[in-house]
C-alpha cells in the first residue's frame, strides 16, 4: 500500500472511531485534563519575570517554567493515550468498558514512569537542538499505548515503540505531527476565546487549559493508539488485543 493510501486509511479510522466513541473519550479526557489543566494554570500564571534573580538564575527559572508547561501537557497526552488504549482493546466478548472500569484497568505506575521518561527525552532533545526533540517525539510516541496494549515495562515499552516505528517513520510522523500541530492551533483559539470572555485569572486559565485539552487530545490519543495497533499487526502479524499481552 502506498504512503498516501496508508495515511488516508489511518485518518479515516480515526474519524470513524471518534464518531463512534466520542462520549466515552470526552468523559475520560475530562477526568485526566481537569487536574492537568490546573497544574498548567499554576505554571502559566506564575510571574517568573517579576522575580528578582541574578541573570543566570533568571534564565534557569524561565527555562524551568517552559519545561514544566511542556511536561504537564505531554504527560496528559501520553497518559490519556494509555487510557484510550484500554478503552479500545477490551476483549471482544465484553461490552465496552466504562470510564470507571478504564480507571481500574490502567497500569498507573508504568504509565506514569514511561510518560516522565518520554517527556524528559523530548524536552532534552528540544533544548539541545530542535531535530532530536522531533525524532524522540516520533520514535517513542507509541510507548504509552504499548504499556496498556501489551503490558510491557517502561524500558521495554520505549524499545517496542522504536521497533514499531522503524521502517514506518514517515507514516507515524505524518499522522502524529499534523494532529499535534492542529491541536495546538485549536488550543490557542479556545484559550484566547476563554480569556477574552473571562479575563486573565487562575480560574480562567484553568478553564482554558482544560477545555483546549479535552477538545482535541482525544484525536491525538486515537491516532497514537490506532497507529500502535496497526503497526503491531504489521510487525507481528496479529492484533493488539489484551489476550495477546506478554507477561510483565
Amino acid at each position: 500500500m502506498t504512503l498516501p493510501r496508508r495515511l488516508g486509511s489511518i485518518y479515516a479510522r480515526i474519524a470513524l472511531t471518534y464518531r463512534a466513541k466520542a462520549g466515552s473519550l470526552l468523559l475520560i479526557a475530562a477526568a485526566v485534563f481537569v487536574p492537568v489543566g490546573f497544574l498548567d494554570a499554576l505554571t502559566t500564571t506564575a510571574d517568573v519575570e517579576s522575580i528578582d534573580f541574578a541573570s543566570g538564575l533568571h534564565v534557569l527559572a524561565v527555562v524551568a517554567a517552559t519545561a514544566l508547561i511542556t511536561m504537564s501537557g505531554l504527560l496528559g497526552e501520553v497518559f490519556y493515550s494509555g487510557a484510550v488504549a484500554v478503552s479500545l482493546t477490551h476483549p471482544h466478548d465484553e461490552r465496552p468498558p466504562s470510564a470507571l472500569e478504564v480507571a481500574r484497568r490502567l497500569d498507573y505506575k508504568r504509565l506514569i514512569l514511561v510518560d516522565v521518561v518520554y517527556v524528559l527525552f523530548v524536552i532534552v532533545g528540544l533544548l539541545i537542538f530542535f531535530v532530536p526533540g522531533i525524532l524522540v517525539f516520533v520514535w517513542f510516541g507509541l510507548a504509552g499505548p504499548v504499556v496498556e496494549i501489551e503490558g510491557r515495562g517502561v524500558v521495554a515499552a520505549l524499545r517496542r515503540s522504536a521497533s514499531l516505528v522503524r521502517g514506518n517513520f514517515w507514516v507515524v510522523f505524518l499522522v502524529l505531527a499534523p494532529v499535534e500541530l492542529l491541536g495546538d492551533v485549536v488550543a490557542e483559539l479556545i484559550e484566547h476565546g476563554v480569556h477574552d470572555l473571562l479575563g486573565d485569572s487562575l480560574f480562567s486559565t484553568w478553564l482554558a487549559e482544560s477545555a483546549s485539552n479535552i477538545a482535541f487530545t482525544p484525536i491525538f490519543a486515537l491516532a497514537a493508539v490506532l497507529l500502535t495497533l496497526d503497526l503491531i499487526g504489521r510487525h507481528d502479524g496479529k492484533g493488539g488485543s489484551p489476550a495477546t499481552r506478554p507477561s510483565p
